[in-house]
């Protein structure tokens, strides 16, 4: 028998027996939707915490020389943060030597930030971050201003008391008002507004819009560091394949300048979007094979439902089973026939799954924090595991009623 026309059998039985055919595949159905709904969530977190998250922090083909990492997804020990508070800070006269051994066409920026109270004659007090940065901060963030303008050349070079502030600043201590060429106190020294950065967003409901930008050579280095220290060194490559490249110039020149012997490991932190996000990335592997895993047992119970519901099948189809055998269909045809409908019905389950389960994923990111992002492997794997399940489930059947005695099939009322 044809393998379409398998089919086409198989489906017109479907439609015969709509409701058994329902209740068959359900157990099918429900475990791919929980599938397909575990892995779309999992899946959003990831790029939400990569793209959002990470990536507000993190510029594009970036890396930050650092004393310590700044971000930590999990999986530090005390130890190793006692360890890191043993660390000597980034000095003002170590980027000089970093910078000269970076790669042609590669830029840098070295920035400290810090939370300061923040005043203004039309509103309340309030703390705010603030960063002093150099000229290039602007540049690798990808940072534009929506009113205003940027420092420029001459403000970096003087240490000028001009700011760009963000979304958030400016509606709290410049409500309905023109922000521009006004004054803000950080902790009593006024700065004039110069610019009001674009909205740079949110991530798991934190603003990333509450924020002062300074030259880093103005008074508001007193207020953010010791004399001489910067928080971190950000560097930044013209592609990604050269950020290797970047990270090992940096490494040689700090374990250099730190007289780190060979076995000695690196007392200052060289962070990466992935770096930041290795902890994280363990946890989604183990989420993604415990939403494979889960739906299993649902999986499990449908193939029994399946394997029942053919045997019954077979016994109720004994004497058809028997006029296709007296015909001329051969073992192998009517074994093929009871598989392909066991197999059609669980891929029919399957595609139901599927459906259900984005739609599922769909509303829980709409009512939740949680986001979602449909992953086509996620797809075929729940479609292949239907079929999968639809094919052992119903070698038992097949089999039996590949076995029936086409006699005593048609003596069976």
């Amino acid at each position: 028998m044809p393998f379409y026309e398998a089919i086409r059998l198989a489906l017109a039985q479907i439609r015969v027996q709509k409701l058994k055919s329902f209740f068959t595949a359900l157990g099918v159905t429900i475990g791919v939707m929980f599938l397909i709904t575990v892995v779309s969530i999992v899946s959003g977190m990831g790029n939400y915490m990569k793209d959002e998250l990470v990536g507000k922090l993190i510029a594009l083909n970036s890396f930050e020389l650092r004393q310590r990492p700044n971000i930590n997804v999990g999986g530090v020990s005390d130890a190793e943060r006692r360890s890191w508070r043993t660390r000597p800070p980034i000095f003002n006269y170590d980027i000089p030597p970093v910078a000269a051994s970076l790669a042609a066409g590669t830029l840098w920026a070295s920035y400290s930030q810090s939370g300061v109270n923040a005043e203004s004659p039309w509103s309340t007090p309030r703390r705010v971050t603030a960063y002093g940065v150099s000229d290039q901060y602007f540049t690798i963030k990808r940072m534009d201003v929506a009113l205003g303008r940027l420092p420029t050349p001459q403000e970096f070079a003087l240490g000028s008391s001009v700011i760009v502030i963000g979304k958030d600043v400016q509606d709290h201590f410049f409500p309905n008002l023109n922000p521009l060429g006004r004054e803000l106190r950080l902790a009593g020294q006024p700065y004039t507004v110069i610019g009001v950065a674009e909205t740079q967003g949110s991530a798991f409901g934190i603003s990333f819009d509450q924020f002062i930008v300074a030259p880093e050579r103005s008074p508001l280095r007193r207020l953010l560091n010791p004399h001489g220290v910067v928080d971190a060194l950000v560097v930044q490559s013209a592609s990604e394949s050269e950020i290797p490249d970047n990270e090992e110039r940096v490494r040689e020149v700090m374990r250099a300048r730190h007289q780190l012997r060979p076995e000695q490991p690196d007392d200052f932190a060289l962070q990466t979007s992935d770096s930041a996000l290795a902890f994280w990335r363990k946890i989604q592997h183990y989420l993604v094979l415990a939403g494979v895993a889960l739906p299993a047992i649902g999986l499990i119970v449908g193939a029994i439902v399946i394997m029942n519901i053919m045997l019954v099948a077979v016994a109720e189809r004994t004497r058809e089973i028997g006029i296709r055998k007296a015909l001329g269909a051969r073992r192998r045809d009517i074994m093929n026939q009871f598989l392909v409908e066991s197999m059609t019905l669980a891929m029919l389950g399957a595609a139901v799954g599927v459906g259900l389960g984005f739609g599922f994923a769909k509303i829980i990111s709409k009512a939740t924090p949680l986001p979602a992002a449909i992953e086509l492997w996620s797809v075929v794997v729940g479609v292949s595991v239907g079929a999968g399940v639809g094919i052992i489930a119903g070698v038992y059947p097949a089999s039996r009623a590949a076995l029936l005695d086409p006699i005593a099939a048609l003596r069976q009322e």
